[in-house]
């Protein structure tokens, strides 16, 4: 059957109505599928998955992989033998690129996620599709019918919050709907995270959004704009995402902006993973993702318990197979039905929690200045030559920079560069007065054996 977008919406309306056995046998059946394509198109999975059934329905088969193993075998783990890490690297490093089809047929991003490492992401249309089907379906269900008629009273207006100078997926999928999407890109709008927060807040008051996408750090600084009362917008729906969120910040936000404030768990691995309910549950779009919530040993944790990390298999971007990748995050599996009625499973999240960095302001007026930590991670993540990377307040003006330089970069002429772009976006934020202390040492493991890209003062 094609999967053409008007079939995807149809199906995934259907696979929520059909309950959950639909939902899962709708899971084995992809999961066999992309396990097939991996083998015959991916010389890495051909050898990785050899000695396997020939069918594979249950994730459990299948070895565990994560970022840097798949990194270091690019050429060989993407299904298509046109693409190679050096084109898509060379792609990536021009930002008048974004948004654009490499090769004619993909979209290609980059990230450094949990681990700080960057990635170099190639999406394709189909899962590009998937991801548009299940966002429409849950603002749907989000909205209402009445909510959508007053959303399109006001113009059906959608401010998108996201990290722009970057192939960083938000921006790069936005700025493809405004090549590409007709109607539908002439009611959304991108904002940088970048902007200092009195232009963010004037351009916003200008705008008059019906829903607010984006970052879930900026979202809470913008709520502390409307409650302060220099932001003063009445959107129907906010979704901050890409950042853990407790129910405490969803109900902050719902009553600054006397709204609806729902909230969505994924990755650029998987853009479409889970989305929250009324209940402040995040749903896992299983009928297009599998999520494994696992220990140490990547056995199963049982319900009801975080885990020590979770595996995700993308069941949708056949160019890129993620199957059974270690995100990173920790997670819990509801033991029970969510009490919203959604057939699909219900986890609460752990990890990948953003720090907002807070420095007093150098009037000495008592003032603050606060910075999401997506503004210091994109920076470094578009800068050339680093590896790994992670960034420490030490005293209320001061920060301390911890890198690994990539395999044959200058280390001291990346520092240059890192040390201008730091510069410029503190000064950019009225904070010139702000130290930044280059450190010797690399960058510092959690005892759980992550990177903490932005630590804040304690």
């Amino acid at each position: 059957m094609s999967e053409s977008k008007a079939w995807l919406g149809r199906d995934i309306r259907r696979a929520r109505k059909q309950g959950t056995a639909a939902i899962m046998q709708r899971q084995r059946d992809r999961l066999a599928g992309m396990v097939a394509h991996a083998r015959a198109a991916s010389p890495f999975y051909r050898e990785l998955y050899r000695g396997l059934p020939e069918r594979v329905e249950d994730p459990a088969l299948l070895p565990v992989t994560d970022k840097r193993t798949l990194m270091a075998h690019f050429d060989d783990w993407v299904t298509d033998r046109d693409v190679t890490h050096e084109k898509v690297r060379a792609f990536a490093d021009d930002p008048g690129l974004i948004g654009q089809r490499f090769a004619g047929k993909y979209l290609v991003a980059t990230t450094s996620g949990t681990s700080g490492r960057r990635g170099l992401f190639v999406l394709d249309d189909r899962y590009m599709d998937v991801g548009s089907a299940v966002i429409s379906r849950a603002l749907a269900s989000w909205l209402g019918p009445a909510g959508i008629v007053r959303a399109a009273v006001r113009g059906g207006r959608f401010a998108h919050l996201v990290a722009t100078g970057g192939h960083y997926a938000s921006f790069a999928g936005y700025s493809r709907v405004i090549r590409e999407g007709g109607r539908r890109g002439k009611l959304l709008r991108a904002f940088s995270v970048h902007t200092p927060m009195p232009q963010l807040v004037a351009q916003l008051n200008a705008y008059r959004p019906a829903v607010i996408i984006g970052y879930t750090s900026t979202i809470m600084l913008l709520t502390a704009e409307q409650e302060a009362g220099r932001l003063h917008i009445r959107p129907l729906l906010v979704l901050p995402a890409g950042e853990t969120m407790t129910t405490h910040d969803t109900d902050r936000i719902a009553r600054a902006f006397r709204t609806t404030a729902r909230t969505a768990y994924a990755a650029t691995e998987c853009t479409y993973l889970s989305h929250s309910c009324a209940e402040g549950w995040y749903h896992v779009n299983s009928d297009w993702a599998v999520l494994e919530p696992v220990d140490a040993d990547h056995r199963p944790t049982p319900p009801g318990e975080f885990s020590h990390t979770v595996l995700i298999s993308n069941l949708a971007n056949r160019v890129q197979p993620f199957l059974r990748y270690d995100l990173g995050d920790s997670v819990l599996l509801r033991p029970d039905p969510c009490p919203c009625g959604s057939p699909l499973a219900a986890i609460r999240v752990r990890g990948r929690a953003g720090d907002v960095l807070t420095f007093p302001t150098g009037s000495g007026s008592g003032g603050h200045v606060s910075l999401s930590p997506l503004a210091f991670g994109t920076l470094f993540d578009r800068t050339p030559g680093i590896e790994l990377f992670q960034i420490e307040q030490t005293a209320p003006s001061a920060l301390r920079v911890r890198m690994l330089p990539a395999a044959g970069a200058d280390p001291d002429r990346v520092w240059r560069t890192v040390l201008q772009e730091l510069t410029r976006l503190l000064a950019g934020n009225g904070l010139g007065h702000v130290t930044v202390q280059r450190a010797e040492e690399p960058p510092r493991q959690t005892p759980g054996g992550k990177y903490r890209t932005v630590i804040p003062l304690t």
